[in-house]
């Protein structure tokens, strides 16, 4: 197995890189990438982003949301979270390449006294409290298995970015399941940095304490690759945000003008229908002002846009645009 060195800290750059390597690479060889993400929400192949992640509190706190090629929940990452991914061919069912894959992180964390356990269908846990979960993505003969290790992020942006606001929304879209997290931090023996538990980790999953002279570093070709595909994939809101599957959504919020209640539809990452309801007062009909959303992006500078190039006062008294992008979005 060869170990690909990446220093970057661009989820959009890392997601990339992993389907580089599942695709690309010699596909006669096994590696293994270890990697850390700057604040990001990683979106599960088949979820609705909206429905995974506090919109405010994203922006607000200027975290990335970017969707990866496997299945599997919502996650967090931060500088305190470590990603390890396996590039192997597939000789084995799903579930048995979920075990043969998270055993050697469980052995390897044993080495460190942390008595963790493979739980449920995807995670690893210690005391019953979740601090990894796992996802794959199958190509062809080829397998990617990754997943996280929280060993010492900031459990309370965790919950707070992916605790959704909304005030309903409804999709087809795979939920994520909420369980109690833990970092691996506290039940280490001895207190070690995280750079140091990465160099410790890859030495014992390589069974070579000196892999540094044989792991693989990305050439200008494989970077400039690299860099094509997060541009054309990662770095794009239609598959950040656009590739949900359609969605309900019913939001409601009260302002000094009165009730606004919003319900449309979503699909593609487009407005198919909308209704607008609610107590306020204007003199034009705002019927006339629904068919303007169809196919508009579902996106708040989209949406603003469009606001702004109509008589917007004529139909909402004392409720503002940044008002209904609140509502709409918020």
């Amino acid at each position: 197995m060869i170990s690909i060195r990446n220093e970057c800290k661009d989820p959009h750059f890392n997601l990339a890189l992993e389907e580089y390597v599942v695709k690309y690479m010699d596909p006669s060889e096994d590696y293994i990438l270890l990697w850390q993400n700057e604040p990001s929400v990683i979106i599960g192949r088949n979820q609705n982003t909206m429905e995974e992640i506090n919109l405010k509190y994203i922006q607000d706190n200027n975290i990335h949301v970017v969707r990866r090629l496997s299945g599997g929940g919502a996650v967090y990452h931060d500088l305190g979270n470590l990603n390890f991914t396996f590039i192997a061919n597939n000789d084995k069912d799903v579930m048995s390449n979920f075990m043969k894959f998270t055993e050697p992180v469980i052995n390897a964390l044993r080495n460190f006294g942390v008595s963790a356990e493979f739980s449920g269908r995807n995670d690893i846990t210690i005391e019953g409290k979740k601090f990894s979960g796992n996802a794959q993505y199958y190509y062809g003969d080829r397998l990617l298995h990754h997943g996280t290790i929280l060993f010492n992020s900031d459990l309370s942006v965790v919950q707070a970015a992916l605790n959704v606001k909304a005030d309903k929304i409804e999709s087809k879209g795979v939920k994520s399941v909420k369980s109690r997290v833990t970092n691996v931090y506290p039940y280490l023996q001895n207190s070690i940095s995280i750079d140091e538990f990465k160099d410790t980790l890859l030495r014992f999953l390589l069974q070579d304490n000196d892999y540094a002279k044989s792991e693989y570093v990305l050439t200008e070709k494989d970077l400039s690759a690299v860099k094509e595909l997060m541009e054309k994939r990662y770095s794009l809101w239609q598959w950040n945000y656009g590739e949900s599957p359609a969605f309900d959504v019913e939001k409601g919020r009260r302002f000094p003008g009165g009730k606004l209640d919003l319900r449309f539809n979503v699909k593609d990452g487009r407005i198919t229908k909308i209704k607008i309801l609610g107590d306020f007062f204007g003199k034009g009909e705002v019927s006339g002002l629904e068919p303007l959303f169809t196919e508009r992006q579902f996106k708040e500078d989209s949406i603003k846009e469009l606001l702004a190039a109509i008589d917007y006062e004529n139909y909402f008294a004392n409720i503002t645009i940044e008002d209904f992008i609140e509502c709409m979005f918020y």
